[in-house]
């Protein structure tokens, strides 16, 4: 008989991630998860708030005797990344995620889990119902649409929060504390067209990008994983410089913070340049496979003849749309000199798609130096206007500076080395946190950034450790435990 999330030893915290699970709540859908934590905590008799824009703040008073303590923030995100396999039926608006027990894992059947950050969730809401628990006050954030824009982060207002502490529930390593994060800022290209009539005899095929391993764009970005976006502009630009090659539609990616694994095109070719074309994709995809023979084992490029479309975008605009897609910087920009290993500035060209009327082309820009952001932005939009797009800029968040000096810091690594024998690591990480952005608004408050162990978040291969889960919550108890004073 299969085990469930229900049958793990650390309770209700698996219990309360099961329930999450069973609601949708993709990025900016978020409305019956709001509505769940909001009866949550009132059932519990604590004070809840739910703010103009859905976060949602639940106040538990601290254990007799840990009144003069430090009022701790935990804050998490409400929100998941919705992204399935190809051949997986999901309905991310409707449809439940289904959980299951791999060995020591847990995973999904073919979408994203969520444990980004639904595992922050659920051990906020353990603390909060545990009345076993020794802690000062205890204010649980929980802020919405993290994912796509951090808005909910955005949208806090001064007052709401009273805490001196914050907790951020929503890093990946077990072991390991973060005290600093990139920042970032989208920008987007849009290459209006009109169609025309597909003339003369010609061939149709559709050519197909899958097999990647996709994944975070931040957090995985350094490992050189393919960009199913670039590979198929390789390919469709040689082919319409040298073949007549001409688009109908276009399709890749669909989340600017994820690293595309899959990408296809509607292509037609003149029919005399039909064996050529063949030809063409057959050795680039050989060179393409061997150049990621290692990384990317799984890469498949395929040709797959179809019925002839009517009409294709008009060629200049398919010409400057594949040159800018083709010149556009993807991947590591800079390392950081002050941490090695860690990454200072990256981009990801993480959405292509056409709609009948334009292409539009969603990159996201990270760096822990805002300078070198908005130089990698200006890049960028060069690229693009040199090929007649229109250009903009969105989204901008600040990065979260470093304290090395940061009193919860010191109890933290105390903690742990107390409790496993070891010192967690220090780290900064190229990812957004939502810390930068509620320091802005309350720049006295002390954070930390932790969590367990969570693999290829923002992709169908997402999974949690389950024993680090338990390290995590031994953690955060004793932590709260031994806050310091006011």
């Amino acid at each position: 008989m299969e085990k469930k999330l229900t049958d793990l030893a650390l309770q209700p915290l698996w219990t309360y991630f099961a329930e999450i699970c069973n609601i949708p709540h993709p990025s900016k859908k978020e409305e019956k998860i709001i509505e769940y934590m909001k009866n949550f905590g009132e059932n519990l008799g604590l004070e809840t708030v739910v703010d103009e824009v859905g976060n949602i703040v639940i106040r538990k008073p601290a254990t007799a005797g840990f009144e003069n303590r430090s009022t701790i923030i935990l804050q998490s995100h409400l929100d998941m990344v919705p992204q399935k396999n190809n051949d997986t039926e999901h309905d991310f608006d409707k449809d439940p995620i289904q959980p299951y027990i791999d060995n020591e894992w847990v995973k999904a059947r073919g979408t994203t889990l969520g444990a980004d950050n639904g595992i922050g969730v659920a051990t906020a809401m353990a603390v909060l119902s545990d009345n076993t628990l020794k802690h000062g006050p205890i204010e649980a954030l929980f802020t919405i649409d993290e994912e796509t824009g951090m808005t909910g982060a955005f949208a806090l207002k001064e007052g709401l929060l009273k805490g001196d502490i914050m907790l951020n529930l929503d890093s990946e390593d077990e072991g390991e504390l973060y005290i600093g994060c990139a920042g970032g800022v989208d920008t987007t290209a849009v290459f209006p067209y009109k169609t025309v009539n597909v003339v003369g005899a010609t061939e149709a095929w559709k050519v197909e990008v899958k097999g990647l391993k996709g994944g975070h764009s931040g957090l995985d970005i350094h490992l050189g994983r393919g960009n199913a976006n670039k590979i198929l502009t390789r390919i469709l630009w040689q082919a319409h410089r040298e073949l007549q090659l001409q688009i109908s539609t276009i399709d890749g990616g669909s989340l600017r913070n994820a690293i595309p694994r899959e990408a296809s095109a509607l292509v037609v070719v003149p029919k005399e340049n039909q064996d050529k074309f063949e030809s063409m994709v057959k050795t680039l995809s050989a060179r393409i496979k061997n150049e990621l023979k290692n990384m990317e084992p799984d890469l498949a490029i395929q040709l797959v003849k179809t019925d002839i479309p009517k009409t294709v975008i008009d060629a200049n605009v398919t010409s400057r749309m594949l040159n800018g897609v083709y010149a556009c910087p993807n991947g590591v920009i800079r390392m950081t000199d002050d941490m090695p290993g860690v990454v200072e500035t990256s981009t990801n060209l993480a959405i292509i798609k056409s709609d009948g009327e334009k292409i539009e082309i969603c990159t996201l820009q990270r760096s822990a130096v805002d300078s070198a952001k908005d130089d990698l932005c200006n890049m960028i939009r060069s690229v693009f206007e040199m090929a007649d797009a229109e250009v903009e800029h969105s989204g901008s968040y600040p990065g979260w500076k470093p304290n090395m000096n940061s009193p919860i810091l010191k109890t933290m690594k105390n903690v742990y080395h107390s409790k496993y024998g070891k010192t967690p690591e220090v780290k900064v990480i190229h990812a957004g946190l939502e810390c930068g952005i509620i320091g802005g608004a309350y720049p006295n408050l002390d954070m930390i950034s932790f969590g367990p162990t969570i693999r290829n978040p923002h992709s169908p291969d997402e999974k949690v450790n389950i024993e680090t889960v338990t390290l995590f919550w031994d953690f955060l108890k004793e932590t709260l435990a031994n806050a310091p004073a006011k």
